[in-house]
């Protein structure tokens, strides 16, 4: 007997396997044999856009993926580096081979996490007492997350060939689609690929633009050395399609499986394959193609950007029309997987199903995109599920504070059309929810599921110490011919806080900040400096963004009975329809659901007020 029992090891399955058993409960993850944990069957990184804020959020709530990443990292870049500190977003690229040895290992040391590899048959049960049946024994338990990623009736196209699964080189039976159906949460289908893979002595570099690894990118974990690096780093390249590769591609639309009625599922308008890039923008001929490592121990590349299900010999045709490809040799051609996706509707914030007591939904099976929206699923999952199970309070992670809560609320918000991929557009809050001040945003909701583990000390004396520094920086001023000003020919026209300093558009406020400290004397950790420069640098934008956000936030948060308004006369009835189908708890999710009219939200504002 288990206290949670998670189908799939992925990224998903792993953050709630790992968060769940913080808890001193009984865990058991159920993978197929032939499968890696944590494994990256698409492009081998963690981080990215938006998904770099959400691998710190993971980590500073006591998650695994960011420490993974660190022992796993072969190159690390900041993305967004000329634009605002808002929207920079570390990115690692990761030794696949490593990143899931580790992960195997960190959870194997884990006594009350049992990993059985085995395929999963069937589900059975209801209200916290289910039965999970595979291929070998009967396993019991009070809650399930499930976290099946793309093998819900997957199915591979490499040209005409079709192939059931959920990722290349695995054979599974399809054995949990009548569960589904039973359930009634089969919402549709979705299209996700992967590009071939390259044997990496095949490819002229010397042709190629080199991209390093940068040196000066912080580590994930909190409780890493800022800049630590675990594994020797590797470099990335830059090359480009050209008019003859996308006449090739388009010479042989007819062989295409997305464009030849052979695909139904709906592909990530984010991350177009190469035949999608070739049709929607008939005029562009060059789009970039990264050449990525996949790891140390593996002869292949990853070519970033040129992911796709054309035919063995048109992906060799395209492949020798690239710069620096000419002479590559194909080592697992690319292909693209359908797959069918849940109605995330029916989950609460917890993700949790809202008629099904016990049964939780995290990864791609909720129509996300992305390692890092799975691992932040799992670990609301893994949560939730595990104070369910000791009698306590739900976690819920709100939007105007994480990355995570936009995307939940997001999620379970309206039916997913497409997949679902973060960006820092999503959020209204971006200017505070940055990667920097991940800690200080996430440190109260740890500390407020009452556990004890080394980055709970490290969080407690990171929030008090950018409390004392913060007081020390808007206190001190420093007046016109202050020797640290003219060594640093820093102007000002009179006595002036360190704070107003900071925000001059002229300087670098995490350089300034740390020589300033050096000047004084001050040893602050460098990841602290950071987090203090960049608020005052946005402290006047924050202000105003929170003084707006406070007084939406009152009528946002407010808690909703859907079934009352179901009895208002002044709510239409297709919104009705809306209300009930989604069962919204707050008054800021109604306002996220599509196609309710002003009219209706006016309405039921006005009974909040």
């Amino acid at each position: 007997m288990f206290d949670i029992v998670i189908i799939g090891g992925g990224h998903a399955g792993v953050e709630a396997a790992y968060m769940a058993s913080q808890f001193n409960l009984k865990i058991a993850i159920i993978t197929l044999p032939n499968v890696g944990i944590a494994s990256a069957p698409c492009n081998p990184s963690i981080g990215g856009v938006g998904k770099g804020q959400v691998v710190r959020e993971i980590d500073c709530l006591g998650g695994i993926m960011g420490k993974l990443a660190d022992l796993a990292g072969i190159q690390f870049r900041t993305l967004n580096e000329s634009k605002g500190y808002a929207v920079q977003s570390t990115r690692v690229q990761i030794d696949k081979v490593r990143y899931s040895i580790n992960a195997e290992e960190q959870l194997s040391k884990i006594k009350n996490i049992f990993i059985i590899k085995e395929e999963v048959l069937g589900i059975s049960g209801s209200d916290d007492m289910y039965s999970v049946r595979t291929t070998c024994s009967t396993w019991n338990t009070k809650k399930i997350i499930i976290t099946i990623g793309t093998f819900l009736s997957g199915k591979m196209h490499t040209g005409l060939e079709q192939t059931i699964g959920g990722r290349e080189g695995v054979s599974h039976t399809d054995t949990l689609s009548d569960f589904f159906r039973d359930i009634k949460m089969v919402a549709g289908r979705f299209k996700t690929g992967t590009p071939a893979r390259i044997n990496k002595q095949s490819i002229e570099y010397s042709l190629l633009e080199e991209q390093r690894s940068d040196s000066h990118v912080e580590s994930f974990h909190v409780l890493h050395g800022t800049n630590e690096r675990f594994l020797e780093q590797k470099s990335c390249y830059l090359t480009y399609t050209n008019s003859e590769t996308m006449r090739i591609i388009r010479d042989n639309k007819e062989r295409s499986p997305l464009f030849n009625g052979q695909i139904d599922g709906v592909g990530a308008r984010y991350c177009p394959s190469i035949e999608d890039k070739a049709y929607r923008y008939p005029d562009k001929d060059i789009h970039h193609v990264f050449i990525e490592p996949e790891s140390h121990e593996l002869n292949t590349v990853y070519p970033s950007g040129i992911s796709t299900s054309l035919p063995r010999d048109i992906q060799d045709q395209v492949l020798s029309s690239i710069a620096g490809l000419k002479k590559s040799k194909i080592e697992v051609y690319g292909y693209a997987v359908e797959y069918d996706v849940i109605d995330t509707t029916r989950l609460g914030r917890t993700l949790e199903h809202k008629d099904k007591k016990g049964l939780y939904f995290a990864g791609q099976v909720n129509g996300t995109s992305g390692y890092e929206e799975a691992a932040g699923q799992g670990l609301v999952a893994g949560i939730n599920a595990a104070l369910s199970n000791i009698g306590k309070k739900e976690f819920i992670l709100d939007r105007d504070e994480s990355y995570i809560g936009v995307m939940i609320e997001d999620l379970v918000s309206n039916i997913r059309d497409e997949p679902y991929r973060l960006f820092t557009a999503r959020c209204e809050n971006r200017l505070y929810i940055r990667e920097d001040n991940a800690l200080l945003r996430m440190y109260p909701y740890r500390k407020s599921l009452g556990l004890a583990m080394n980055i709970d000390n490290y969080g407690a004396n990171y929030v008090k110490a950018f409390k004392l520094y913060l007081n020390i920086i808007t206190s001190t001023y420093l007046s016109t011919g202050h020797k640290f000003l003219l060594d640093n020919k820093i102007n000002v026209l009179r006595r002036t806080s360190l704070a107003e300093i900071l925000k001059q558009s002229s300087l670098e406020p995490i350089i300034t900040l740390e020589k300033y400290f050096n000047y004084v004397g001050i040893d602050c950790d460098l990841r602290l400096v950071r987090t203090l420069a960049v608020t005052m640098k946005y402290d006047g934008y924050i202000a105003k963004a929170n003084s707006h956000l406070e007084k939406l936030n009152k009528l946002n948060k407010h808690k909703i009975n859907w079934e009352d308004l179901m009895a208002s006369e002044n709510i239409s009835f297709e919104c009705k329809q809306r209300i009930e189908r989604i069962k919204p708890e707050t008054f800021g999710q109604i306002k996220l659901m599509e196609g309710i009219r002003p009219a209706s939200l006016a309405a039921i504002a006005g009974t909040l007020l």
